[in-house]
């Protein structure tokens, strides 16, 4: 064992990428981290336009994901985000009927049953056959991995839930955090979704968000964490391969520049893994490419006024999904509102232009929120992931790496890896703690 601490190289400023290199930072390592877009956060990222904030995209987190909520503590962000202090989603339909998901004091899965027994959208005996599958997915195990070859839509059906009940209760909760229907999404990420965050522990769902811009809340924030504990963070700059040292250790090659290191972590999208590793460092790299995409789509719309006092909403026999309003963390302060339409697995709307997106949105959010048919858009943006996650369909848990890699002292992060999580912030941070961790050790073993 050295006196020198281990150099660790972090390939990627995503949400991994930065919870890897604070967590080797914590484990006593000297830490690079080296990123080939011109700012840190990966996916969550912002920009201002015409004096207002516009994020990417529309995320959120539960208060189940205790990963991120350290990570969010360690950057001296935590007081950048709200938490509900308890689950209350409430559901709009254009025919005027307004319901809500929200849990009561009780303990779980009881907390739910007041809020469904009385669910407008459904009529009381698909209510009642709503309750009966929780109770039966309460009873499955999330790390199973034979869960993983059935559709969640299958077993759905298996249990009585019909087209109704589908689109309007279940796919609610498994589009924003599998980022695929719920006729399309595997069953042992949804069981993780439902048992996880909605039926073990009663607060476990409670929703949270940014209330500034995303770049501020994780880009910015873990800049400064980093460089203050002593981290080279790099930006703009393209890794080209990550290649053994023949004295040991690795080089980690840049267009213009190498860096020696004990270790490395690469965090990139699967697609990309392929490109800085020689051909079998990953078990089964060659197929990585069958984890698929799955895109989202945000479409932001600015009022001349307030249309809703809705903090958020989601919708039924609407496209507009989710609704939030991001007035705060559009820095709007002249009386005008920031609502943004999040379109989770969105191929049906990935190639439709700006304009019509814009022109659909405004008429579905009038046709939900009757004062809006009375306020007039003053600016409007599309923000489009075509990549946003993998594709969280059956099949998929095998492809998903774990932690090592077939080369000794190279660790992967990313949220595509084995967390047993759908692709969230979440499941980035926990993969990226790991990696940075087991990545600090590397000169103790």
């Amino acid at each position: 064992m050295s006196d020198r601490a281990t150099r660790v190289v972090v390939v990627g400023g995503g949400l991994a990428g930065l919870s890897a290199g604070l967590e080797a930072l914590d484990q006593g390592a000297a830490v690079t981290l080296l990123e080939r877009r011109p700012r840190l956060g990966g996916a969550t990222w912002s920009f201002r336009r015409k004096g207002i904030w516009f994020d990417n995209g529309q995320h959120v987190f539960l208060r189940c994901c205790t990963a991120y909520l350290r990570f969010l503590k360690r950057i001296g962000s935590s007081d950048q985000v709200y938490l509900q202090p308890r689950l209350d989603i409430p559901v709009l339909s254009p025919d005027g009927r307004a319901g809500s998901i929200r849990r009561t004091p009780g303990p779980a899965p009881l907390h739910l049953a007041p809020s469904l027994l009385t669910y407008p959208h459904l009529n009381l005996y698909q209510r009642l056959k709503v309750l009966r599958a929780g109770w039966a997915l309460q009873r499955l195990d999330p790390t199973d991995p034979e869960l993983d070859e059935t559709r969640f839509g299958d077993w759905l059906s298996e249990h009585g839930q019909g087209r109704r009940a589908v689109e309007t209760f279940w796919n609610l909760v498994v589009l924003p955090t599998v980022n695929v229907t719920a006729e399309e999404a595997s069953l042992k990420l949804a069981a993780k979704v439902f048992v996880t965050g909605l039926l073990t522990e009663a607060p476990a769902a409670d929703v949270g968000w940014a209330t500034v811009p995303l770049s501020v809340l994780h880009g910015d924030a873990a800049r400064r964490a980093l460089e203050a504990d002593g981290a080279r963070v790099s930006t703009g700059v393209r890794v080209t391969a990550v290649q053994p040292d023949i004295e040991g250790g690795f080089q980690v090659r840049l267009e213009d520049e190498t860096i020696g290191a004990d270790a490395v972590v690469i965090a990139v999208p699967h697609d990309a893994v392929g490109s800085l590793l020689p051909s079998g460092s990953v078990e089964g790299q060659d197929r990585l490419e069958e984890l698929g995409v799955s895109p989202i789509v945000n479409v932001h719309l600015v009022y001349d006024r307030p249309v809703t006092n809705l903090r958020m909403f989601a919708t039924v026999g609407s496209d507009a999904q989710y609704v939030f309003d991001r007035t705060e963390g559009a820095d709007i302060r002249d009386g005008r509102q920031c609502l943004s339409v999040s379109l989770s697995a969105a191929e049906r709307f990935i190639g439709w232009s700006p304009v019509d997106l814009i022109s659909h949105f405004t008429a579905e959010l009038e046709r939900l929120l009757p004062a809006a048919t009375q306020a007039r858009i003053t600016d409007s943006i599309v923000t489009r992931e075509p990549s946003a996650t993998f594709n969280g369909v059956p099949g998929t848990h095998h492809l998903r790496a774990g932690t090592r890699c077939a080369v000794p002292g190279v660790y992967l992060a990313g949220a595509w890896c084995d967390t047993g999580w759908p692709a969230t912030m979440e499941g980035a941070v926990r993969s990226g703690t790991e990696a940075g961790r087991q990545a600090a050790l590397v000169g103790y073993r």
